[in-house]
């Protein structure tokens, strides 16, 4: 479903700037409706504040389109090289081997040309830090070796202790949570900013849901879903 919007300004070219501030869109990606036009003022409204309404509608599939975008560039953008991406394991494996304590199991393995890195042993919750925040910081790092001498984009994924399946429910639990006070509240409601992964979860669990939308505002590090009501 699409979401629409209404606001002012002294002229319709800033009502619409305004409104494609507000929902983090191109003009290309919105239907935009003029409710009040600028020539149309009586003459006791003369000594009035200009006001211009102006309605924008995001068209049909744009509201996550951002977060999907990211999503299909990466898939587009894969090394399908498997001796640059094998290079890049060995890389990747001396590295955390320097860097972590012998206890710490290290398992790396290919999957569909990415590689997916997996820690595991007894205190490792400081590797995983507050909501995942050092495990992504960790990601980073690792796919910046990784692709150190690499032709093309090696995608590396990280978890810690299995933390990233229980992160995933926790957030579809959230998100069926969220949706249920939207419905009853009627109220949209915002959620603190998340990763494009963790966006891509809270987006598919609530795609099915005939109540809700959900779309993505801001801009990344503090992106953020907004769940609401479907028009």
């Amino acid at each position: 479903m699409s979401r629409s919007i209404i606001v002012e300004g002294k002229t319709s070219n800033e009502a619409i700037e305004k409104g494609l501030r507000e929902l983090n869109a191109k003009k290309d990606d919105v239907e935009i409706k003029i409710l009040e036009e600028e020539n149309k003022r009586s003459f006791y409204s003369i000594l009035s504040p200009r006001v211009v309404k102006v309605e924008l509608t995001l068209k049909e599939n744009i509201n996550n389109k951002e977060d999907k975008n990211v999503q299909d560039k990466v898939k587009k953008n894969i090394n399908n090289n498997l001796e640059e991406i094998n290079y890049a394991v060995k890389e990747v494996e001396g590295f955390l081997k320097k860097l972590l304590d012998n206890n710490i199991e290290i398992k790396v393995e290919i999957k569909e040309f990415n590689i997916f890195v997996d820690l595991n042993g007894e205190n490792i919750n400081y590797l995983i830090g507050y909501r995942g925040e050092n495990i992504n910081a960790l990601q980073v790092i690792l796919t910046a070796v990784a692709n150190k001498n690499s032709s093309a984009k090696i995608r590396v994924m990280l978890d810690v202790g299995g933390y990233k399946e229980k992160r995933e429910k926790t957030l579809e639990d959230l998100a069926e949570k969220i949706a249920k006070t939207v419905i009853r509240t009627r109220k949209q409601i915002a959620l603190e900013p998340m990763t494009a992964y963790e966006r891509k979860i809270i987006h598919s669990k609530l795609q099915s849901n005939n109540k809700v939308e959900t779309f993505s505002k801001g801009e990344e590090p503090h992106r953020r879903i907004v769940v609401s009501l479907k028009k």
